[in-house]
């Protein structure tokens, strides 16, 4: 069997296995018996628990990241840009349930290099997220360009949340809830966030009561 598609098995093993048991309970037997290879091959050809365990960071971290700039169509409008790059996050994350699990739940929690792998992979969805922002304001006639340092604000804040949805959508699912569809999900974050950015084209701030 080719090298590359022996390794493709042992990380999607992996994959299931570190969401599943965790990073530090999940076993090289037991990813290697699901992967149908020995215990010396995973070794040889990952070198390390923590080398596999990053591998699946960076396939999963490209997988959501290709998905999502696959489905934010550039000849579209800017609002279906943003609405179809959020249906793309939350039908991966929704389709990839360990993958997911892996990046939010599992890397995160264990410091680096792991976190640090995530971090930058929530920095380039906010690099997407900002620049679809940003188009989506201009084009929707904003009266004034929103500044720089508040576009990017809001892509942190909107990434974030989705990013919250994801886990709890993909939680309730798992335990045997009704979850969110994909498209609920993007719905639900679409609506927020172009409530917000509507009433910022047109110049309608909320600014807290004065006493």
């Amino acid at each position: 069997m080719p090298r590359e598609v022996r390794e493709r098995q042992m990380v999607d093993a992996a994959v299931e296995v570190f969401a599943r048991r965790g990073y530090r309970t999940a076993s090289m037997d037991e990813i290697a018996e699901l992967a149908g290879a020995s215990k010396p091959l995973v070794y040889l050809y990952l070198n390390s628990k923590e080398d596999l365990f990053s591998a699946c960071i960076r396939r999963e971290a490209e997988a959501l990241i290709a998905a999502v700039r696959a489905a934010a169509d550039p000849a579209a409008p800017a609002d279906r840009r943003l609405w179809h790059g959020l249906r793309g996050f939350f039908a991966h994350t929704a389709a990839h349930p360990d993958g997911w699990a892996v990046l939010y739940c599992q890397a995160r929690s264990h410091g680096e290099p792991f976190a640090l792998e995530v971090a930058a992979l929530r920095q380039r969805l906010v690099d997407v997220v900002t620049q679809l922002i940003a188009d989506t304001a201009r084009d929707g006639g904003c009266v004034k360009p929103l500044p720089g340092e508040e576009v990017s604000g809001l892509a942190h804040a909107l990434v974030g949340a989705a990013e919250s949805l994801a886990g709890w959508s993909n939680a309730r699912t798992g335990s045997g809830g009704p979850g969110h569809s994909d498209r609920e999900a993007a719905e639900t974050l679409m609506n927020l966030a172009w409530a917000g950015l509507e009433n910022l084209a047109n110049g309608r701030r909320w600014a807290p009561a004065r006493p």
